[in-house]
């Protein structure tokens, strides 16, 4: 018996053996890409007011010559909720991804956004009298818009991150956050 797995055990031994031969010559270069169109995951700011002028919401288009959206990328907007301190006593921003809900005395809304490949539309959502929300919840608003390109998000991948996480978004897609533009 023994004899007759050592012969069947070379054979299979043999298979998944790793061949080496001669390596293939070097591929072509593949094509610049288009100078000032990012591809890879982009991070931005965006400053607004809501009031009754706008129907509390306001929008941003991409700009083309800057962000290149696809339909099948992710785009995430978080809201600056509060600014802690960090162990040297520096601001330490807190980001919400929303929809984030607001709860108060006289009941609730959400911030909210949608969005499409070419731009971004954020705004305050629910069964609320928005008119009567003091300034703190309506003017100056700052948002962090991230794009994640869908190679990122792809369902086999085995990155598993929490998205409610701006930090964590931002370190594991290695995005540079250092130096966001401001629109």
């Amino acid at each position: 018996m023994k004899k007759l797995f050592l012969f069947l055990l070379l054979p299979l031994t043999y298979c998944f053996s790793a061949c080496e031969g001669p390596i293939g010559p070097q591929g072509a270069p593949g094509q610049n890409g288009d100078n000032g169109v990012n591809i890879l995951g982009s991070v931005f700011e965006l400053e607004g007011d809501f009031t009754a002028d706008n129907d509390f919401a306001f929008g941003f288009d991409f700009p083309p010559d800057e962000i290149e959206v696809f339909e099948s990328d992710v785009v995430l907007v978080y809201i600056l909720w509060d600014v802690g301190e960090d162990s040297n006593g520096e601001a330490l921003p807190i980001w919400r991804l929303i929809p984030q809900t607001v709860f108060l005395e006289n009941g609730s809304f959400q911030y909210n956004y949608d969005h499409t490949f070419l731009d971004v539309n954020i705004f305050l959502d629910g069964f609320y009298d928005f008119t009567t929300l003091g300034a703190e919840w309506t003017q100056a608003q700052l948002f962090r818009v991230v794009i994640l390109p869908a190679d990122f998000i792809n369902p086999n991948a085995r990155i598993k991150v929490d998205y409610s996480n701006y930090d964590k978004v931002i370190s594991t897609f290695k995005l540079d956050d250092t130096h966001v533009k401001k629109y």
